[in-house]
């Protein structure tokens, strides 16, 4: 199972004096690239009072029927003044099987942590398999 909540605050730059130009060329390329993903799950981009945010949710068997950890990774390359958080429970992430992850998204990086609030995920979230 990969379940996924997340979120992104598109910006040019971390200056938050963004091109709006450039700006806007981002969020169309990133338009595009979220219309590819072509999947029954939530993938949102809009402009929000003026600034563009990217919504992703989504429940899946398998990691690799969503790239929604590739979609981070290429707004931290195209628009590194960008922040946002993805929390992913993933039971086939060896190492990781009973966590929450988040991924952190700020100044171009994405980096991974454990959510500590949601783990482990037994006994946090649901109680051990018995027989």
């Amino acid at each position: 199972m990969f379940e996924y909540h997340g979120w992104i605050a598109v910006r040019e730059t971390a200056v938050g004096d963004d091109d709006d130009l450039r700006l806007r060329q981002v969020v169309d390329e990133l338009r595009l690239r979220i219309a590819k993903m072509a999947s029954p799950y939530l993938h949102d981009l809009r402009w929000m009072n003026g600034e563009p945010f990217i919504h992703v949710g989504g429940n899946s068997n398998h990691r690799s029927s969503s790239d929604v950890v590739g979609l981070f990774e290429h707004v931290a390359k195209v628009a590194p003044g960008s922040y946002g958080l993805l929390h992913v429970r993933d039971d086939e992430d060896p190492g990781h099987e009973n966590e929450v992850r988040v991924l952190r998204l700020a100044r171009g990086t994405v980096t991974h942590h454990t959510e500590a609030l949601l783990s482990p995920c037994i006994p946090t979230l649901e109680d051990p398999f018995t027989v």
